[in-house]
């Protein structure tokens, strides 16, 4: 049966249809439902909606073309159901009613049904901070023998080949910049002498295993400077550890300010830095050699975050990509030339 045309919100948001949210809902046993209230976070392809029935509070959502092969899919519930019952703090998925399967499927579409969780955007604590770094060395010891039948993705902002491209593309993109060859040609050459340096350390021969491959703060709940659920699984594959540690290091301590990104600071917060750091020894202490490897990791990071949106559009969000740019030089620079005192402060 071929798909349903999808209304959407004046914003260009998708919305849920009247028969597709009837027949999708008639598939769970949530009771009589009391509210639908829609949710308008996060992709505009893939609609949410907040239900409050007769047994709970669920968050609906429909995935967005493009993120809704089943194997995938399949994947990343398995890795929520192991940590669910591992009781790590995340939003729980339903089952349907008739084969309590975490996805329904329907006219060539795939939803899923979970557990509402209240809670709000990262605080900026030192707690809280601390807290994402023991949240994620949890997630990783809990997942460190974790198998599966599927073939998870193994790349990530590691010497990718399609940052080389990205950043060549960039100058076409935004030909009429002055000096935009001489930012691109810095940034790579940053990019390199990083990856490079990393593997010269030996990461390639460190054990991988499956992670989250998108740990930032907008990918967690937070009550009281404690993390209360874990969202967004998409992301996951198989690597090794200290690629999500680096670049959830670099999430929790950058400083960004309004859209005038010239005023931004060159630093990282090296008290956020550290705090996630030490959050994350708690659990899991890391060897000399993957915080040897930490400051050049979030080089790579930085800059492959930056690079792809703008080869595309000239834009990163809805801030200019040439000021963006030369703002992340300022960045890269700053931790090149403080890398080894980011490794002193979080050295054992």
């Amino acid at each position: 049966m071929s798909n349903p045309v999808e209304p959407r919100s004046p914003d260009g948001r998708e919305k849920f249809g009247a028969e597709e949210l009837g027949i999708v809902l008639s598939n769970y046993d949530i009771g009589i439902v009391d509210s639908i209230v829609e949710f308008p976070r996060g992709s505009r392809k893939a609609p949410k909606l907040v239900i409050v029935a007769e047994h709970g509070k669920y968050l609906m959502k429909r995935r967005a073309r493009g993120r809704d092969d089943a194997f995938k899919v399949a994947f990343c519930h398995q890795i929520q159901l192991f940590l669910m019952a591992k009781q790590f703090p995340l939003p729980h998925l339903i089952g349907t009613k008739r084969d309590n399967n975490s996805l329904l499927q329907w006219r060539g579409a795939i939803y899923e049904l979970f557990e509402y969780i209240p809670g709000q955007g990262y605080p900026q604590s030192m707690e809280a901070t601390g807290d994402s770094g023991r949240i994620l060395a949890l997630y990783h010891k809990l997942l460190e023998t974790f198998q599966s039948t599927y073939q998870p993705p193994t790349g990530s902002y590691h010497m990718a080949p399609s940052v080389e491209a990205s950043m060549r593309q960039i100058p076409k993109t935004l030909a009429r910049v002055p000096n935009m060859q001489d930012v691109c040609t810095f940034l790579l050459q940053s990019y390199n002498h990083a990856a490079s340096t990393v593997d010269r350390i030996g990461m390639d021969a460190w054990p991988k295993q499956i992670v989250h491959g998108d740990w930032h703060p907008g990918n967690m709940l937070f009550r009281e400077n404690r993390v209360v659920a874990v969202i967004d699984y998409d992301s996951a594959r198989l690597l090794p550890r200290v690629l999500d540690i680096a670049n959830g290091a670099l999430q929790f301590s950058i400083l960004g300010g309004d859209d005038d990104v010239t005023k931004w600071p060159d630093n990282v917060d090296e008290g956020r830095f550290k705090r996630f750091m030490k959050g994350y020894d708690e659990v899991v202490l890391l060897s000399e050699a993957e915080l040897q490897t930490v400051p050049w990791l979030m080089v790579e990071a930085l800059i492959a975050e930056a690079v792809f949106p703008i080869a595309a559009t000239g834009q990163f969000a809805r801030m200019d990509g040439a000021l963006f740019l030369n703002m992340v030089v300022r960045k890269v620079a700053w931790i090149q030339q403080n890398a080894q005192r980011l490794i002193e402060l979080c050295a054992h």
